[in-house]
């Protein structure tokens, strides 16, 4: 049986700071490899080591730059099932293209489908993903997924903060059973956020907050946000309806640099999210806390690579996979 000292982890072009994380968790070395972006874009992979019947696990988000990511991770498994790889395992904490899940308007692309067929066509023997836009993407895939949750993590930091009257709310209907979610774990009560998205743009408008806010303090929850503009418009709105602190919790931080400057603008006290995304925007910011996900992807590479199962990390993580602090 494969030890952890035998697990072969490597990097993409944007996932090694992540990768470097796990590989502190299972006290392993990274592995050697290179990529080099020509002047028209053209992309370049190179494994330098042997990786002959070993295990690969690729670290690699589809994050801020998803088109150029995208196509990295299709090389980097191409490159390694040609140098005789064993298995190769994308290691995709966040996936931008599960945004598109759905056929909902005529001539349009259901791009998440293309992208799980590509990844699977180039060889990919497994994914592990955390908190997909959609889950039903693992349909999407006919190799096994392994599909994390960061809301564990993310909620024993909150617990950590001590706030009174804390509630949950979402920012539109279609995320409320997630919400629901945080508030079973955090035991409070939920309201949530009626938005209306008129074209395929980055901009919603809230227009009505369900449930009792008035004098308490709110945990704003989502999954992601690019341009933070639905997290402070419905920042905003619940400082109308009588909010007094306000915080904010993604499992995915993709805010760009108008979107950290509207965060540092706005009513939202502390924006709590992981590093799923390599994001250098928000390294500076003092409204942004980052916590690490990286000790609970190396947890699944080890339980993976010893044949062991994944399923008890759903709900419930080991403490040292509880590293709130960077």
């Amino acid at each position: 049986m494969n030890t952890e000292s035998e697990i072969k982890v490597f990097a993409g072009s944007t996932g090694k700071d992540f990768a470097e994380k796990i590989c502190i968790y299972l006290k392993s070395q990274l592995g050697k490899s290179r990529v080099i972006t020509f002047s028209e874009g053209n992309i370049y992979v190179k494994v330098e080591e042997t990786v002959r019947d070993k295990d690969v696990y690729l670290v690699q988000s589809i994050g801020l730059r998803p088109n150029d990511e995208f196509t990295e991770i299709l090389f980097w498994i191409d490159a390694f099932k040609r140098a005789s790889a064993n298995s190769v395992t994308v290691i995709m904490p966040y996936f931008s293209y599960a945004k598109g899940d759905k056929k909902d308007e005529p001539r349009v692309s259901i791009r998440g489908r293309v992208c799980t067929e590509c990844i699977e066509l180039a060889g990919a023997d497994r994914v592990v993903t955390m908190d997909l836009h959609s889950p039903q993407i693992q349909g999407f895939f006919k190799k096994p997924v392994d599909h994390l949750f960061a809301l564990p993590i993310l909620c024993e930091y909150i617990n950590s903060l001590k706030i009174d009257d804390l509630v949950v709310v979402s920012p539109d209907s279609g995320f409320a059973k997630e919400a629901r979610k945080f508030a079973r774990y955090l035991k409070l009560p939920v309201a949530i956020g009626d938005k209306e998205r008129e074209g395929h743009d980055e901009n919603a408008k809230i227009i009505e907050i369900v449930g009792n806010v008035k004098d308490k303090n709110a945990l704003i929850v989502d999954d992601f946000s690019i341009s933070g503009g639905t997290l402070i418009d419905l920042a905003n709105e619940l400082k109308k309806r009588g909010v007094n602190r306000i915080f904010a919790c993604l499992s995915h931080v993709l805010l760009n640099k108008d979107g950290v400057t509207k965060l540092e603008n706005s009513p939202i006290e502390k924006l709590i999210s992981t590093d799923s995304v390599y994001n250098p925007y928000v390294m500076d910011s003092k409204k942004v806390k980052v916590i690490s996900v990286a000790p609970l992807f190396a947890e699944t590479i080890s339980r993976i690579h010893k044949r062991e199962s994944v399923s008890p990390l759903f709900n419930k993580v080991p403490k040292e996979v509880l590293q709130i602090e960077e």
